[in-house]
């Protein structure tokens, strides 16, 4: 049989990827040719970190996520495994408590344990939760690779609109753009920022606490780093608030007061697609199979979510597909 997948983000993509290597036709299509800022996984965190995402998420992102580091190394490299440290400032020390209450895999720091990890931060938190299993990795570069290596492979993404056929399955993996078919699908904008801070070197994704708006911080290398923080309920995907700015830079200079003098390079904003639980769905609807709803997961549910729907197409395999 042959597949035709509608969309060239992190879902589609990986699902190509997972299609071609079990030796399936595949052909891949988007309105760009190229991976970029029209859709949202370009602005992606690109953090690997089930045992984290379990504060807040159900047991399958912790239990599908475990599969994404490996899977990422396999078929894109440029993983980065050295794990996620979690802090909070003083005032907020019960948000900590919290934290590792809901979570597990972790490693209870003391001040010393915090300063050997990161350096720069050296005698500014009394605790932290160290979660050394989890990855990260960066997110346009690794769709560059998978979409470089689905060409090598003989499958480029196609512009132009497919034509309908009974005789190719079709996927869908537009993610918000599909809410013309599937009812349930909502938009939660995501903002972000990328800054240059070459006078601290974080070597890790950090996690400040904070009851309001936490903040995770990624390396990017070289002294860029990527902000992000916020989930609002709303389909807006061009203008970031004046609130979320704000707090994400008062929030990054509260971890070190360096990032004051850092220079911003980017303000990203775009609007993830979720269900009302928050978990993705792999579902059918007139014949063409749905693959959306990895929310704040992208990168980390997209393995997972492309090995399933692979199983169940080539392999008539129905775990993990909604009727």
């Amino acid at each position: 049989m042959s597949f035709e997948i509608i969309g060239a983000g992190v879902a589609g993509l990986c699902l190509a990827s997972e299609l071609v290597k079990r030796g399936a036709s595949v052909r891949l299509f988007d309105r760009e040719a190229a991976p970029g800022d029209h859709a949202c996984s370009w602005w992606a965190g690109g953090m690997l970190a089930p045992w984290c995402e379990r504060e807040s998420a159900e047991e399958p992102v912790l239990t599908l996520g475990r599969e994404a580091a490996d899977w990422w190394d396999l078929h894109a490299g440029g993983v980065s495994r050295r794990g996620t440290l979690v802090l909070t400032l003083g005032r907020d020390k019960r948000e900590l408590d919290r934290f590792a209450r809901r979570t597990s895999a972790f490693e209870t720091l003391d001040r010393a344990g915090v300063d050997a990890l990161e350096p720069d931060l050296a005698g500014r938190f009394e605790r932290g939760l160290f979660f050394g299993r989890e990855a990260h990795l960066t997110p346009r570069a690794a769709l560059a690779a998978l979409t470089k290596a689905l060409a090598d492979k003989g499958v480029s993404v196609e512009t132009d609109a497919p034509a309908l056929t009974d005789s190719v399955q079709r996927i869908d993996c537009r993610g918000l753009a599909a809410r013309d078919a599937l009812a349930d699908l909502r938009g939660v904008k995501g903002e972000m920022l990328v800054i240059r801070c070459p006078d601290v070197t974080l070597t890790r994704p950090v996690r400040l606490l904070h009851p309001r708006i936490p903040l995770y911080i990624v390396p990017r290398g070289d002294g860029v780093y990527m902000l992000g923080a916020t989930m609002v309920e709303s389909t807006e995907r061009g203008r970031i608030t004046a609130r979320a700015l704000l707090e994400m830079l008062s929030a990054a200079y509260a971890l070190h007061p360096a990032f004051a003098e850092a220079e911003v390079l980017e303000i990203g904003v775009d609007a993830r697609p979720a269900f009302p639980d928050n978990l993705p769905k792999i579902t059918r609807e007139d014949g063409t199979i749905y693959v959306n709803g990895l929310y704040r997961h992208g990168f980390l549910l997209a393995p997972a979510m492309a090995r399933m729907t692979a199983e169940h197409l080539l392999e008539g395999k129905t775990a993990g597909i909604a009727a």
